[in-house]
């Protein structure tokens, strides 16, 4: 029988691993409550992409 490897990502708020797969919801978040703290960074500006990137074709 074959079996699967998981596919194991750190939760981006706290850390701690999360099965990357339906089974987890909130991937890459491990719930909700991380989820909603991350959002609440990226709406208050705590959080913001950098670099904006040239994607010109000259």
């Amino acid at each position: 029988m074959d079996q699967q490897k998981l596919t194991l990502v750190k939760c981006p708020q706290c850390g701690v691993p999360v099965v990357w797969s339906d089974i987890s919801p909130f991937r890459p978040f491990c719930n909700k409550r991380c989820q909603l703290i991350d959002l609440g960074e990226w709406e208050k500006g705590e959080k913001s992409i950098s670099n904006v990137l040239d994607i010109s074709d000259d």
